[in-house]
């Protein structure tokens, strides 16, 4: 069954998964699914791999075609985009669609926390990295990449965790329980982690990290320093946006409950719920209801930085 009628497709595509949004003109959700990872760090062709999957897969629940997909406009938030050459490369797939935009997975988060309007968000998942809007304008910080950048994150933790396991085994440091859990994933066998680490991916590193919460929560010290310094790292990105007079402020992502019960308790005031997701905040853009924010090149950390 296909329809005649115009409609959008957002997608929220990240790290650890895709997903894909399909409304009509009146706003109703006709299909939704998710796919595998869909971020630039895993190469153009997989991330539009699962981009088309989670699509088809939607589009399948609302009894659309192939066919529909002309009168069907696209915003597609994602992963990595800032990568050199990444947009440009997407630009010139052929789609399907009758338009396309490419957006960061961070901004189309930010746009769907706050409705479209000014507000930042601070992404607490398998990476993390800050996004605002004030003005017209994008403010970005951080989300350089695991791991010369993203602390605070699912990864992080989990890099955190394996390397404290590995002093543990050594007996450099105490053998708490988190660490004998960790070692355990590995047969206590430091050599089998560092053979794992050699092709690990960010996902695989935030894995560790339910189980550092689970154990920090527990009163593990180590899971607590290590859940202590990655809210260190949350919160000063929340206090960069501060500073820049960005007041309505969310946390966001896949860790982000888990989170913020360890910001501080000024921070934790300060957080609204988001209004809604990144497909939604795609959505927003697909629409054309927008005007996508310009990039501020007064970045706290750099002069170039990412979309």
């Amino acid at each position: 069954m296909g329809t005649k009628g115009t409609t959008y497709l957002g997608i929220d595509g990240g790290g650890t998964r895709c997903r894909a949004r399909i409304e009509d003109e009146g706003g109703r959700l006709l299909g939704e699914a998710s796919s595998g990872p869909a971020t630039t760090r895993i190469g153009i062709e997989k991330a539009w791999r699962s981009i088309t999957e989670a699509t088809e897969a939607a589009a399948a629940q609302a009894g659309l075609t192939r066919n529909d997909f002309a009168r069907m406009h696209a915003a597609i938030g994602l992963a990595g985009l800032g990568r050199r050459g990444a947009e440009a490369a997407l630009n010139q797939l052929a789609h399907p669609f009758a338009s396309i935009v490419f957006i960061s997975d961070g901004m189309a988060a930010c746009l769907g926390a706050h409705s479209g309007a000014d507000g930042a968000i601070v992404v607490a998942g398998t990476g993390s990295v800050g996004v605002g809007l004030i003005g017209g304008r994008e403010i970005r910080i951080a989300g350089y990449g695991f791991p010369v950048s993203d602390e605070g994150s699912g990864a992080d933790i989990g890099l955190q965790v394996v390397r404290l396991a590995l002093r543990a085994a050594d007996r450099r440091s105490e053998l708490t329980p988190l660490l004998s859990e960790v070692l355990g994933a590995f047969d206590t066998d430091p050599y089998q982690a560092v053979a794992w680490s050699e092709e690990a991916r960010a996902t695989d590193y935030a894995a560790f990290a339910p189980i550092v919460l689970r154990h920090a929560n527990l009163g593990d010290p180590v899971g607590r320093r290590i859940v202590e310094r990655a809210a260190d790292a949350i919160g000063d990105l929340l206090d960069l946006f501060l500073a820049r007079g960005i007041d309505r402020l969310s946390l966001v992502g896949g860790l982000s409950e888990a989170i913020t019960p360890w910001l501080t308790p000024d921070l934790r005031n300060r957080l609204k719920r988001p209004d809604a997701d990144a497909a939604a905040g795609a959505l927003l853009v697909a629409r054309g209801r927008l005007t996508l924010p310009t990039k501020d090149i007064n970045h706290e950390q750099a002069a170039k930085f990412r979309v």
